[in-house]
């Protein structure tokens, strides 16, 4: 990821995603601040535009060479790109779920703008070339989140907030302790500079500093061992908020560590891969094997996204073949992003529905939804011909090209072993319920559906199987 002459000055044109989505947060909370509660929905319209700019000017940007910009300090290439359509793409997303939970509420202008500034935040940490941007980009990409996840000041959401907060402070407080030991041995915070200075400092302290800097990302990703947050925050939180956290904000997170992996990590006589690989190993392993006797299906699906890290990192830790492990990456992670949100998005729409039994006979009242949550989980496990699918592959063939063998046998096992929990899940809504044969149902939940999120439940699914279809061509422009 080198090789890109460094601008000393900021070039605000290429800057225009990230400044799209400033501006629509300041606007957002001006009008917020203003308009009366029935009219809050023009914040909305105001967020989706303000996305929709960013979008366009992402694409634009994907036409340009790569640049570094702002004394070195921020960089735009393939992989910033990508990151800001994913982001910008799950956000909108979000949006769209979280409009049948949030519509008439008096802080609604304040849900999306936290929206915008989480988003904003993530993009700048997958962005950065720099130690002070990425610790600046991390505490955006997390304070507002904290907020989110209490958002709706219930008991569940309270604690989960306080938990989420008490970690993201602890890990936040160790990105900065890896700044600075990585700024006293390397005597910079600049990627560049780092990655020839640090062989020359002392080891012991600069290996102290790339772990707790990892660390700090881990956290953000929810992989091993910072991932004790992710169950309970997705639980206590409103549905698209879970849907949120759940996914955004590892997009940038592993980005990032791909990025410093490369440009820092990669010079230092340290054993990087091995340890990722072994990161990538137990992530997998205990994300599986916790999700296997859930029956809250929130919890089932906040399990599932530690295992999905787990695969994720096996393609950070082929970081040495940056040419074929990069467009992997951002594949997996835009395939992940969608369907993962069109999980979410079931879980939104029958939001009355807490657990897996809950779920039974859902096919025979709402057919396309149960399909589409069918494509999700089974695209989750990894089953063609899905994104998450060839994403999967795609890891798998990097990491093994990568002398990794050992670790794409233990992710393949896992793979399959992952399958009997998303089947606990898909066969209930096949079957009869108890009120589908006229009997009395005691643990009936009243259906509670929501309209928007029923319908991107439908899109999403049909997202997934676009995208792994046509995979050929989208790895090659990602290339």
């Amino acid at each position: 990821m080198n090789g890109m002459q460094a601008g000393q000055e900021i070039d605000l044109t290429v800057l225009v995603p990230e400044l799209a989505v400033t501006v629509t947060a300041v606007l957002g909370l001006l009008m917020g601040s203003w308009l009366p509660r029935r009219r809050q929905w023009l914040v909305r319209v105001l967020a989706l535009v303000g996305i929709l700019v960013a979008v366009v000017a992402t694409v634009v940007a994907m036409t340009q060479p790569p640049v570094v910009t702002a004394a070195g300090t921020y960089t735009i290439d393939i992989a910033l790109n990508a990151v800001r359509l994913a982001v910008l793409a799950g956000t909108a997303i979000v949006i769209g779920l979280a409009t049948d939970q949030i519509v008439g509420m008096k802080r609604e202008s304040e849900f999306y703008v936290l929206l915008l500034l989480g988003a904003l935040g993530t993009i700048v940490v997958a962005g950065a070339s720099d130690l002070l941007v990425l610790a600046s980009g991390y505490l955006l990409a997390s304070i507002p989140l904290y907020a989110l996840v209490g958002f709706a000041k219930d008991r569940l959401g309270t604690e989960a907030m306080l938990k989420y907060y008490l970690m993201g402070a602890l890990f936040g407080m160790l990105i900065l302790v890896g700044v600075v030991l990585l700024l006293a041995t390397g005597g910079s915070t600049s990627y560049a500079e780092l990655g020839r200075s640090l062989l020359r400092g002392p080891m012991g302290a600069t290996a102290i500093g790339i772990l707790v800097l990892a660390a700090g990302l881990l956290f953000k990703a929810g992989a091993v061992p910072a991932h004790f947050w992710v169950p309970d925050a997705i639980e206590g939180a409103t549905p698209a908020v879970a849907a949120f956290i759940a996914t955004i904000p590892k997009i940038g997170a592993l980005v990032a560590l791909f990025r410093i992996s490369t440009d820092v990590f990669a010079h230092v006589p340290l054993n990087w891969t091995l340890i990722l690989a072994l990161l990538a190993a137990v992530t997998m392993t205990l994300g599986n094997l916790a999700a296997f006797f859930q029956t809250s299906v929130r919890r089932l699906l906040a399990y599932s996204t530690i295992s999905q890290v787990g695969y994720l990192l096996m393609i950070v830790a082929a970081y040495q073949q940056p040419t074929r492990a990069l467009p992997s990456l951002l594949y997996y992670l835009f395939g992940y992003t969608i369907t993962n949100l069109g999980a979410f998005a079931v879980v939104s729409a029958f939001a009355s529905r807490r657990t897996l039994i809950d779920y039974t006979g859902l096919f025979r009242r709402h057919r396309w939804a149960a399909l589409s949550l069918t494509i999700c989980l089974l695209g989750l496990v990894g089953t063609p011909p899905t994104a998450v699918f060839v994403g999967k592959l795609t890891a798998f063939t990097t990491a093994f090209e990568a002398n990794l063998g050992w670790l794409v046998i233990l992710a393949a096992a896992n793979s399959v072993a992952s399958l009997f929990y998303y089947l606990r899940w898909i066969f209930p809504l096949f079957q009869r319920g108890v009120t589908d044969i006229g009997q009395p149902n005691t643990a009936a939940v009243p259906e509670s559906v929501g309209a928007h999120s029923l319908r991107l439940t439908i899109v999403l699914g049909a997202v997934s199987l676009a995208i792994g279809i046509a995979a050929n061509p989208l790895l090659q422009l990602l290339n």
